[in-house]
């Protein structure tokens, strides 16, 4: 699939989750996840386990964990709407700090937060430690259909060309004296997006011509052997055999 570039969202490291296959890890982050969301919501001592046992991951992949912190913004609307469920959610009503809340709504904002934030701190570590490509090499390893790969691959290799491209076109309209104050500026806008539109289809056909003439034959090269071994699997589902004592434990407490 050829070498490609870092991401942003990569931490270059040698740390064992680092060195951990693909496959293994989004294996791994998907049953962690799915065990997460299968604990009930009231058991919230589960969920202080679940933060411990990422945390240990955190400081095994040697992640800062500012780093994490400043990442989970992202679920910031996911947040929102999780504390106003208390306040437009039916059922009991109980006095929290003077304010009447619903209870069902509180314990379904706790849901929303708790099990989100594990999942997006889950998220954050398998995107700091593992390269975007190797991730869809990952992926084509658990068999989904190369078609898949291979347009997730261009859109990762393309899309920050497409977005310098668009940089450089609004550095010319900024030249040209424009600047979008209000709605008159909607056609030019309209037909920047029409241009870059048509730039980034010439493209495509180029780069296929391209590949086309250096013998493409619906296959990427493979260049990196993601193969992973007995061992690096067993080192992988740790994380999720933790999360599935814990849901047991949760489910078969009183």
């Amino acid at each position: 699939m050829g070498a490609g570039h870092a991401h942003r969202l990569y931490l270059p490291g040698a740390s064992p989750v680092h060195r951990l296959p693909p496959q293994c890890k989004l294996v791994a982050v998907l049953a962690f996840v799915l065990l997460v969301v299968a604990t009930p919501r009231e058991r919230i001592w589960a969920f202080g386990v679940y933060a411990l046992l990422l945390a240990a991951v955190t400081a095994a992949a040697r992640v800062p964990f500012g780093t994490v912190a400043r990442r989970i913004v992202i679920e910031v609307p996911f947040v929102a709407f999780a504390f106003l469920m208390p306040f437009v959610a039916n059922g009991e009503k109980i006095t929290v700090l003077g304010l009447r809340l619903s209870e069902s709504g509180l314990w379904g904002a706790w849901n929303i937060l708790a099990k989100g934030t594990l999942g997006v701190v889950a998220s954050i570590l398998l995107a700091a430690t593992t390269e975007p490509r190797l991730l869809l090499l990952g992926i084509e390893r658990l068999k989904m259909p190369q078609l898949i790969t291979q347009i997730a691959t261009f859109m990762l290799r393309y899309g920050d060309v497409v977005t310098a491209e668009l940089g450089r076109m609004r550095v010319a309209r900024a030249s040209r004296g424009f600047e979008a104050r209000d709605i008159r500026a909607t056609g030019v806008l309209a037909k920047s997006v029409g241009a870059l539109f048509l730039r980034s289809y010439e493209r495509g056909e180029r780069v296929h011509l391209a590949m086309l003439s250096r013998g493409y034959d619906g296959r990427m090269p493979v260049m990196h052997d993601v193969g992973a071994t007995g061992v690096q699997w067993a080192v992988a589902a740790a994380l999720p055999a933790a999360a599935a004592l814990v849901v047991l434990a949760a489910w078969m407490a009183p």
